[in-house]
């Protein structure tokens, strides 16, 4: 089982949501997303868990790689919605990874409104994206 997943950026704040289940097969791809989002923009990047079924020790290990590799781009990590099944917890040495309970508190800590015009926005997903 993979991941599918939906880049969205608004101005400076990128929006990545995950769905499906993170584990050791859909880290590749979960990587070359995170790729994709370090090449297409800047500012911070909500990681929206919202549709993400569930995930893995090694899914949750990927997170936190991205967000190393999102800091040495100087873009910061952020969860939203993170799986019921438990929290994540960083290696000592990443990047502090804000969660929010869910993607409307993301959106609001950034002085966002879920509802807002979407002027400005691009967006771009895998073909399985849920629509």
């Amino acid at each position: 089982m993979t991941i599918d997943w939906r880049y969205t950026v608004e101005q400076d704040l990128a929006i990545l949501s995950v769905a499906g289940h993170l584990g050791p097969e859909a880290i590749h791809r979960f990587s070359g997303a995170i790729g994709w989002v370090v090449a297409r923009g800047t500012g911070p990047v909500v990681l929206d868990l919202t549709e993400l079924r569930s995930w893995s020790a090694e899914g949750q290990l990927a997170i936190t790689e991205a967000a190393r590799r999102l800091a040495e781009a100087d873009r910061s990590l952020e969860l939203a919605a993170i799986p019921a099944d438990g929290s994540l917890v960083p290696a000592g040495d990443c990047p502090d990874i804000p969660v929010h309970c869910d993607l409307p508190a993301a959106l609001a800590a950034h002085g966002r409104r879920p509802s807002a015009p979407k002027e400005g926005r691009r967006e771009w997903s895998t073909d399985g994206w849920p629509s």
